[in-house]
């Protein structure tokens, strides 16, 4: 028997009845949801002080299992060895990635309380030499400002790898082990906010992807109608702003005055990473019902003036902290002049997905800035004065139903200025798409009054919308001005800023 064959038989060992062989498909994505609820009792007694969970350090050492823990003591050790026979410096690369291959399979066929008894092995016992790293670092402390000061920095970086990086090379050796390893990252998602102790691993993990998935690495490509149709069919499963509905919706979307890019890596060549829409128009856009008319006659390219990004989706949860938007941006805006040379406005329609949230928590110090003239008014409008919170907010209620000199109306867009030019977190914009648009040097510079009328919309932000504006050559003046705690935001949405 060969060292694979052996390695498969001993890892099947480990398989619970009915799992996956070890040569099926990886599909960790169908089952990431169902591991997750799983995994979550056992993760929060780990998290929450109730209980104690014994380390995987504690288990290996001992004979019986306790409540909550998956793998026995003695299967858990063989799941070490399995782990460590990857990473043996006497194999070769090749023969690693079928080792690694192998505890795939196992992982593919394992309850998800055995999938979290890996992770903790790959977190808790896959770590630097503390010995050698003290040394190093005491050695590198001594030499700063000597000539040997290079050297021992380079022996202390050394020092301070982990084998744990080591193990996740060896996965992504094999066909489809790099996929594997981002979806195993999404599966562990849920359960690090209960178990810090899978934190080491979870570093390590967007580390190395943060290296394979460099956008120096990364393929710009358009997706049209005449993609293949299982390219298409990833547009209509990972379309995180605007639900896609029908084929005939797709269509729509990659028609003539419509384009549609995504970032795609050479070891998953069919899956985009992340992919932006952007539809072709004379204008700034307010409203996003037209863009998404299937039945809409398409715009005349030849006036078109304006490039309008109304949604930008990332596909892989396991890549979150692996930052592609900035670039992707770029990249499509180069294209778009190449293509298109009148296109001299570059402007995103976007939702405002935590306002309505935000609003809820807020509405008393918002209400606290009004004078009291606006108060009355808004008061009067209410049907209570002084008004408070829960008046404002329910009246908010009908906001597709209220009218331009609504003081209701008029607030809840002073308040939306502020979230979104003014109401910061450890500096940086509450909302997320402000903070990713803002964050790569646009401004915010329009708001839009029932932009969203559909529910979801209404849900997010009682239908309002924002364009944020990408002056290419004040890109970089954005980002020092947002690097400094301001929110560079238009004239007009200024004005709205509540006490001015």
């Amino acid at each position: 028997m060969n060292t694979p064959e052996w390695l498969s038989r001993g890892v099947s060992k480990l398989l619970p009845a009915g799992s996956l062989e070890p040569n099926q498909p990886l599909a960790l994505a169908e089952t990431a949801q169902v591991a997750t609820k799983s995994i979550a009792p056992a993760n929060k007694a780990a998290g929450d002080g109730s209980t104690r969970s014994r380390s995987t350090h504690e288990r290996l050492k001992a004979t019986l299992t306790q409540k909550d823990e998956a793998l026995s003591p003695r299967m858990l050790r063989r799941s070490l060895q399995e782990l460590q026979a990857m990473i043996d410096p006497r194999v070769s690369e090749v023969e690693g990635g079928r080792r690694a291959s192998a505890m795939a399979a196992w992982y593919i066929g394992a309850t998800a309380q055995r999938r979290r008894d890996l992770w903790l092995l790959m977190s808790e016992q896959f770590v630097a030499d503390p010995v050698k790293v003290k040394a190093a670092q005491a050695q590198f402390a001594a030499t700063i400002g000597t000539p040997d000061e290079a050297v021992a920095e380079v022996n202390y970086r050394r020092a301070t790898v982990s084998p744990r990086r080591r193990l996740l090379q060896r996965f992504s050796v094999y066909p489809g082990g790099i996929q594997f390893l981002v979806d195993m990252r999404a599966e562990m998602q849920p359960a690090l906010k209960q178990d810090k102790r899978l934190m080491a691993l979870d570093v390590e993990m967007e580390y190395m992807f943060s290296t394979w998935f460099d956008v120096g690495f990364l393929d710009l490509r358009r997706i049209s109608w005449d993609s293949p149709a299982s390219l298409i069919e990833k547009l209509i499963k990972y379309e995180a702003v605007h639900d896609i509905k029908s084929w005939a919706d797709v269509k729509n979307r990659l028609d003539s005055d419509r384009r549609c890019y995504g970032f795609f890596h050479p070891r998953l060549p069919d899956v985009p990473l992340i992919f932006v829409e952007v539809a072709l128009v004379d204008g700034i856009a307010s409203n996003i019902t037209p863009l998404l008319d299937e039945l809409a006659a398409d715009a005349d390219l030849v006036k078109a003036t304006t490039a309008i990004f109304y949604s930008i989706s990332n596909t892989q949860t396991g890549l979150r902290g692996v930052s592609f938007g900035d670039s992707l941006i770029k990249r499509v805006v180069e294209s778009l002049t190449s293509e298109f040379p009148k296109l001299k406005i570059f402007a995103t329609l976007s939702p405002i997905p935590g306002f309505r949230s935000w609003l809820g928590k807020n509405a008393t110090a918002m209400l606290a800035t009004l004078d009291d003239k606006e108060r009355s008014a808004l008061g009067r409008a209410v049907g209570f004065e002084p008004p408070g919170a829960t008046h404002f907010l329910t009246a908010a209620e009908t906001s597709l139903h209220l009218t331009d000199k609504s003081p209701v109306r008029q607030m809840l867009m002073r308040c939306a200025a502020h979230y979104l030019g003014q109401a910061t977190v450890d500096g940086k914009p509450v909302d997320p798409v402000a903070r990713f648009h803002l964050g790569n040097g646009a401004r915010v510079e329009r708001l839009n009054w029932a932009g969203d009328p559909s529910n979801k919309g209404l849900k997010q932000s009682y239908g309002l919308m924002v364009n944020y504006l990408y002056d290419l050559k004040r890109l970089d003046k954005h980002r020092a001005q947002l690097a400094q705690g301001k929110a560079p935001v238009s004239s007009s949405v200024q004005q709205l800023f509540l006490g001015n």
